[in-house]
């Protein structure tokens, strides 16, 4: 029996770190928004173990990895039954848009519907968290805000200043570690906030914010001119997601996002990765 899952990514609209917690986390505010661009993920149930492969070789196939940590702690709750799993990356590694934390919680929705269920919804919370701060907020489907380290989910039914517009992703060829940039804000002795949660629901998209942007631009100068690019081009809104290193571009509609995205790489060569689709 196997069954395939498509694990989709997200975006941060707004990104707030107000400072450092007492467990060493860092405290985070941020309105999250689901993308529809996927990673795909095979499960076939086997009798026990379980045996990853990945499509991208760069991508450890063991015991580190978050679908694998994920199949762990879900065979760990049953204990019994094993896996084959076969990930297919279609999206960029280190990106900062959550597609690893997708990886895992779907691999946790994945298994659950492929074993009959045997962990109530509510019970694959806390191994989410435990697995990382991202990856409880893609055990749901819906634009959230995420408080404490990223765990504290609050879905929200949809943000209709977005319905319709087009998306612009860009990632421009290299990955920035998310442990980084957040010691890099850290070291940095500040920590940037905005209080414009409300008015960018509301559809300001000139007010949305990262705080991780700041020591992010100041290793990476490329990423601020790719933001003042979108923005010069008749971008609606332009932000970096989670820890970078993709930039993102909010446009009046798709056509509008497929002309941005030719301008861009006529402008910034063809190297990395890209994508439009319609939020």
């Amino acid at each position: 029996m196997s069954l395939v899952v498509k694990s989709p990514c997200k975006i941060n609209l707004l990104l707030n770190v107000p400072g450092r917690r007492d467990d060493g986390f860092h405290e985070i505010e941020s309105i999250m928004m689901p993308v529809p661009l996927h990673d795909e993920i095979r499960f076939e149930k086997t009798f026990e173990g379980i045996e990853l492969t990945c499509s991208n070789p760069r991508l450890s196939t063991g015991a580190d990895n978050l679908v694998h940590r994920a199949a762990t702690a879900f065979f760990e709750f049953t204990g019994s039954g094993g896996a084959k799993i076969h990930l297919q990356k279609n999206l960029p590694l280190s990106a900062g848009i959550g597609a690893g934390s997708s990886n895992a919680a779907w691999t946790l929705r994945g298994l659950n519907e492929l074993f009959d269920h045997p962990i109530p919804p509510e019970s694959l919370h806390p191994r989410a968290a435990q697995l990382g701060s991202d990856i409880p907020f893609f055990l749901q489907d819906n634009p959230a805000r995420a408080t404490g380290r990223g765990e504290i989910i609050q879905p929200l039914e949809s943000i209709a200043a977005l319905q319709g517009r087009g998306l612009l992703m860009a990632w421009p060829g290299f990955g920035i570690s998310t442990p980084w940039a957040y010691s890099a804000l850290a070291s940095s002795g500040e920590y940037p906030i905005s209080d414009n949660a409300g008015s960018i629901l509301n559809g300001k998209l000139a007010d949305l914010f990262n705080s991780l942007e700041q020591p992010v631009f100041q290793k990476h100068a490329i990423l601020p001119g790719i933001k003042g690019f979108f923005l010069a081009n008749d971008a609606l809104g332009a932000l970096m997601s989670g820890s970078g290193s993709t930039m993102f571009a909010i446009t009046e509609d798709r056509p509008a996002a497929e002309a941005l995205r030719a301008k861009y790489h006529e402008r910034f060569g063809q190297a990395g990765w890209s994508a439009t689709v319609c939020l």
